[in-house]
């Protein structure tokens, strides 16, 4: 297993109060989907507070989020995160558990190590595990064949290439790919280091858009602030449905979401004056 520390017991034991789990779980197939359900529908995939977090802090060191920062931040802000912090929270939660595995870094498009996905052995057969995408489901990962799984009108296939190597696709509509799985564990520090290197300014992911989505209401919802005017993108049956903001679109994005409203404002202001 990657040498990532876990989380403490007392956190441990809060969140699954928050997810409305039990204390006990066993670190089984049926727990894991359990907990990749309750995340993807309680904590948001986004970018809000990164942004706000990178204008605050001199240097890029002090924005990465270790796994109880990340936990604390969610319960006092309703934050979230995006991929390297997400799974690096996930993954220490999974480890306090008692589930086996190991972080990895993968390619999106042309883009070489610029995502992060967790692997989770159980009993003796391997997993995709993804709350930084989000996958929304567990896939079993297979050398001789591809398996998928649905969720919420999305299909998601998990495709071998040889070796370590992985494709995963998501069908929301037209099919696309999502990113290229390299099932090479990466150490912590390793790891630690690459996710503060995302927030420099010379090509950290995310830092110049707000995006934001998670399942509210058994959908799929989110927000890009490149998509003018602001709207809100529901995803229903594949279909997406945009739903036009008023003049207060942080409170309504912020409502939405669950997220703390002065987050919200917070990095629209700041875009807005890159902007300027």
């Amino acid at each position: 297993m990657t040498e990532s520390s876990a989380l403490s017991a007392a956190l441990t034991r809060r969140i699954l109060r928050h997810f409305d789990l039990p204390a006990n779980m066993p670190p089984t197939l049926d727990s894991l989907t359990a907990l990749v359900d309750c995340y993807t529908r309680t904590v948001p995939w986004e970018s809000a507070s990164r942004i706000v977090r990178r204008a605050r802090q001199a240097k890029a060191e002090d924005c990465f989020l270790r796994g109880e920062d990340f936990w604390e931040s969610h319960f006092a802000r309703g934050a979230g995160g995006t991929c390297y912090e997400s799974n690096y929270a996930f993954f220490g939660l999974l480890r306090r558990l008692g589930y086996d595995g190991h972080l990895t870094i993968n390619d999106i498009g042309g883009a070489a190590g610029c995502h992060s996905a967790i692997v989770i052995l159980i009993d003796d057969s391997k997993f995709l595990v993804d709350v930084g995408f989000p996958v929304h489901v567990v896939l079993p990962m297979r050398a001789d064949r591809a398996t998928s799984g649905d969720r919420l009108s999305m299909k998601y296939t998990l495709a071998p290439k040889g070796g370590d190597q992985f494709d995963l696709w998501r069908d929301l509509g037209p099919r696309a790919h999502g990113f290229l799985l390299r099932d090479k564990p990466v150490g912590d520090a390793e790891y630690r280091a690459i996710g503060i290197h995302d927030y420099r300014h010379d090509g950290g992911q995310f830092l110049n858009e707000i995006v934001i989505q998670r399942i509210v209401d058994e959908q799929l919802w989110r927000f890009h602030s490149d998509v003018r005017p602001y709207c809100l993108q529901q995803f229903q049956a594949a279909e997406r449905c945009d739903h036009m903001l008023n003049d207060d679109v942080a409170r309504q994005v912020a409502n939405k979401f669950g997220i703390a409203t002065d987050v919200v404002v917070e990095a629209i202001n700041i875009l807005d004056n890159d902007e300027n």
